[in-house]
């Protein structure tokens, strides 16, 4: 019977899983797959290890299926179709852990609690998370279940860079700058210490560019801050969420275009960002390939940005060693890392054209400092790594050559 940790990674239209078999302290991916279009399409697929399609089903739109459901149709698939699995355990990426957890925890009803409590910090994603520990904590009521969080990295931050400038009754009460995506920067801090050592142990900016985006400055493999703030909306421009905006703005939408707050929310999360402001797409490969104006000045805005932001973090680390491109944008967009680092020459960033066309890893050229680096993230397996280290597996979250994609 083989040993496995299955991780979620649920939103609001979908249940993302991986399931990693378990060795003593190893961890090997068996499958990655997926529960789409929940409330609209639903769609379930499975890929193995090698990328072959282990399942592909398409379930009738007219069925309502709710996240409840998804998750155990996952369940249903790993029993049906995987003989000699026994799930150990099950981790979970949770976005907000508020001011409270610093580190992943197993959770129980308290814990559980605890992190309802956290809805209202980020209500668009942690409903949507905490939802499948709830099913199986009913379904496999003695299944351990473990939460890992995108704000825990950031904990390490100092407290100047978790403040906003308002009476410290608001900052006591959780108004404060958390961070988001600290699994992905968790990973690839340790990858990069496995590649380059020095570099690892030194100033590192990485930019984690997805359809949600996020910068952060990481010393010695700790966060010193990240440019998303209170919630996940702040911060670079993303595929529909606008990033960084004057609170004026809001303001106005409200009390002179007569918005309803519902209407500004749904405007910033949904229709901002790439996708807004190029009146194109929110796609980065469309806008690239894209001849249209508002395409061109996407870009361009999207490049500006990360700019500024890497020539902030530059100053809170005092000095930079190397430049991480991760996530999907990060890893695949040559033209974009190019450009941020043809316009970070005066930080000392230089690039190798050839490497940074192969995508890598090192896309600067050998003993130059800074170095940059395209190093692809695996959140899903730091958070099998947690879970494993929970249960008594493990004592560390990754070791030097610990790589089991």
């Amino acid at each position: 019977m083989t040993q496995v940790i299955v991780v979620l990674n649920a939103g609001s239209s979908s249940v993302k899983f991986s399931v990693f078999a378990v060795a003593g302290a190893d961890l090997r991916r068996l499958y990655r797959g997926e529960f789409e279009g929940i409330g609209t399409a639903p769609h379930f697929f499975v890929k193995d290890a090698g990328g072959a399609t282990a399942a592909d089903e398409t379930i009738s739109p007219a069925k309502e299926m709710s996240q409840e459901d998804a998750v155990h149709h996952v369940f249903a698939w790993l029993v049906s179709h995987s003989a000699g699995l026994k799930v150990m355990a099950v981790g979970h990426r949770v976005v907000h852990g508020g001011p409270v957890y610093s580190e992943p925890v197993v959770v129980d009803g308290p814990t559980l609690d605890a992190l309802t409590a956290f809805v209202p910090l980020a209500p668009l994603h942690q409903p949507h998370n905490l939802t499948p520990i709830r099913v199986l904590a009913r379904s496999h009521p003695g299944l351990t279940q473990v939460a890992c969080f995108d704000t825990a990295f950031h904990r390490t931050a100092p407290l100047v860079a978790e403040l906003f400038a308002l009476p410290r009754e608001y900052f006591d009460a959780g108004v404060r700058r958390y961070g988001f995506h600290g699994s992905s920067y968790e990973y690839v801090t340790h990858a990069l210490r496995a590649l380059d050592p020095a570099a690892g142990a030194g100033r590192v900016v990485i930019a984690h560019l997805g359809n949600g985006c996020s910068m952060a400055a990481v010393l010695a493999g700790k966060s010193l801050g990240n440019t998303m703030g209170f919630t996940a909306i702040d911060g670079l421009p993303m595929g529909t969420r606008c990033g960084q905006i004057d609170p004026g703005v809001l303001f106005y939408l409200m009390q002179q275009r007569g918005m309803a707050l519902d209407a500004v929310e749904d405007l910033l999360y949904n229709h901002s960002g790439l996708k807004g402001l190029s009146g194109v797409s929110n796609d980065m490969r469309e806008l690239l390939a894209s001849d249209h104006p508002g395409a061109r000045l996407a870009v361009d805005y999207f490049v500006y940005r990360i700019g500024r932001a890497l020539g902030e973090l530059a100053a809170v680390l005092k000095g930079l060693d190397a430049l991480v491109f991760t996530a999907g944008i990060g890893e695949h967009a040559a033209e974009i890392r190019a450009r941020v680092c043809r316009d970070a020459a005066w930080l000392g960033v230089t690039l190798d054209d050839e490497a940074n066309r192969r995508g890598g890893p090192r896309i600067s050229p050998e003993g130059r400092t800074p170095s940059a680096w395209v190093i692809p993230t695996d959140e899903e397996l730091m958070i099998a790594q947690h879970t494993l280290r929970l249960l008594g597996g493990v004592s560390s979250p990754r070791k030097k050559g610990d790589d089991a994609r």
